[in-house]
């Protein structure tokens, strides 16, 4: 059984993480048994529960994105208005 990065399921649910364990349980008896067959099905079944967890990664990063974006923004403009500042105090 795949087992998804500890970023995805730090975001499940309670309800989808018990799920996920219980799932991952049967998978790994699946393998163990040599029925790969039906071990592909309860993967499929992982792939679809973690969708939600990977979207609101996804999310976490994109805002984290635009407060960089943000800070950076901040910085070049506090940077521009020194230099403004530097420059009039030059020509009085």
């Amino acid at each position: 059984m795949r087992h998804c990065s500890v970023q995805v399921r730090g975001l499940l649910t309670r309800e989808e993480l018990n799920r996920y364990n219980s799932l991952i349980e049967v998978g790994s008896y699946l393998e163990s048994q040599m029925r790969h067959d039906l071990s592909y099905i309860v993967q499929k079944e992982i792939d679809i529960l973690i969708l939600p967890a990977i979207e609101r990664l996804k999310e976490k990063s994109r805002e984290r994105d635009r407060q960089t974006e943000q800070y950076l923004e901040e910085k070049r403009r506090a940077e521009w208005e020194a230099k403004m500042a530097e420059l009039e105090a030059e020509n009085e």
